[in-house]
């Protein structure tokens, strides 16, 4: 357990810690106070997937230049000027839902603001735990992170659902918006040296130099591909089509946030494995780790009582954190850190591609086929996809790098074994 905690000593590492879980908090009542702010004005998934999907296409857009921001700055501050947008956005938006004026075009133009400072802010987040922690300790830091993300999410998935049943989505978000403001002002304080940049050096041929990092991997794409056909199915399941569930067969508001928040507890229990636990082999675990997320699908179109999906979520998430807590790890081990926040980016872009599809389709196709049946079809995309990655002898075979005396030459002879 002292190699667990040991990223504490670490002071950059505790404000990032302390930064993330504040802001986490306030983006687990977010979701859920979306989702029903829109409800209630239109009580339509198709307007819900598509001020969803107007968060998605700035991330989508711009993160490719976050990147290239993340490898050129300080990337502690490139997140601080990100959540600082998102805090001005998120205040607007819970101003116009408390005066009872936001119709939903409000709340979608505001969320590509949102998105616009996320892409900035993710691919900076991604790669600065390299910077301040030692190479041998990046595991336990990234699911010590992970951690805090899943802790702020059971609380405020449970929270917000509550928030949003008694006092309206207005005040939720409005809180979701101070939480980002005061992780700004924690993660100020991070000292973060400056990237050189070679004189010379454009946009246009950074974003090459990380392109060429990210296609010389085959692990790399293919679960990249992977994961931007499972995003669609899992936020057209989960974020259009789930609340509507929630709303039509379970109750509203509260169901949905206490499946919500159950996920997140195996979020945690996730992530207290990956603190002790470190397969040989990190990708073939993390990939077969998706596969119980399709039985929350599954309990979504065929189980209408909350505690059985929440159980089924519960055992969903430990999944997605094995794989999320590994996948970061791999990249950090792997890819060379002057271009780490480039390949994250790319690493963003093809798994967040065809998420805004995903939320503008869920709606018409259950209107056209009907809910059950949509969540089937997601369904047996995603166990194909996930199938598909399989087939890749890299995915399996990729083996895990540790120790001070790595590098790259190293990384490439593992990825081959």
């Amino acid at each position: 357990m002292k190699l667990a905690l040991a990223a504490f000593r670490s002071t950059p590492f505790r404000l990032l810690f302390a930064g993330e879980l504040v802001s986490l908090l306030g983006t687990a009542v977010a979701p859920v106070a979306l989702a029903f702010a829109v409800l209630d004005l239109t009580g339509s998934a198709t307007d819900l997937g598509y001020v969803l999907a107007a968060g998605w296409l700035p991330q989508i857009v711009f993160i490719l230049i976050g990147g290239v921001l993340g490898d050129r700055l300080p990337r502690n501050l490139v997140m601080v000027g990100a959540n600082a947008f998102s805090a001005a956005a998120q205040g607007v938006a819970a101003g116009l839902l408390l005066v009872g004026v936001a119709q939903p075009w409000h709340l979608a133009l505001l969320a590509a603001i949102r998105g616009t400072a996320t892409a900035l802010f993710f691919p900076a987040a991604q790669a600065v735990v390299p910077e301040i922690v030692e190479r041998e300790l990046l595991q336990p830091a990234n699911a010590l992170l992970r951690l805090a993300q899943s802790s702020s999410t059971i609380v405020g998935a449970g929270v917000g659902g509550i928030a949003v049943a008694a006092a309206g989505p207005g005040w939720a978000i409005a809180f979701d918006a101070v939480t980002y403001l005061t992780s700004a002002l924690i993660l100020v304080r991070m000292k973060i040296p400056r990237v050189v940049v070679e004189r010379g050096e454009t946009i246009i041929r950074e974003l090459i130099e990380g392109w060429n990092e990210f296609r010389s991997r085959e692990w790399l794409w293919v679960i990249v591909v992977c994961a931007s056909v499972g995003n669609l199915v899992a936020t057209a399941s989960f974020s259009v089509l789930g609340p509507l569930i929630a709303k039509r067969y379970l109750g509203g508001a509260a169901a949905y946030g206490a499946i919500v928040a159950t996920q997140s507890a195996g979020f945690i229990a996730g992530g207290m494995l990956s603190l002790r636990w470190r397969p040989a082999r990190p990708l073939l675990v993390s990939t077969l780790a998706l596969l119980p997320t399709a039985a929350e699908i599954a309990c979504y179109a065929s189980v209408r009582v909350t505690a059985v999906i929440a159980a089924v979520a519960f055992f969903a998430g430990v999944g997605l954190e094995v794989f999320g807590v590994n996948w970061i790890t791999a990249l950090q081990q792997h890819i060379p850190t002057r271009v780490l926040s480039r390949v994250n980016s790319y690493d963003a872009l093809g798994s967040f591609v065809f998420i805004p599809l995903g939320l503008v389709i869920a709606g018409p196709l259950a209107d056209r086929f009907g809910v059950t049946d949509t969540l089937w079809g997601f369904l047996a995309i995603g166990v194909a996809s996930v199938g598909a990655a399989l087939l890749s002898r890299d995915v399996r075979t990729l083996r895990r790098v540790d120790g001070a005396g790595y590098s790259e030459a190293e990384a490439r002879s593992a990825a081959a074994s």
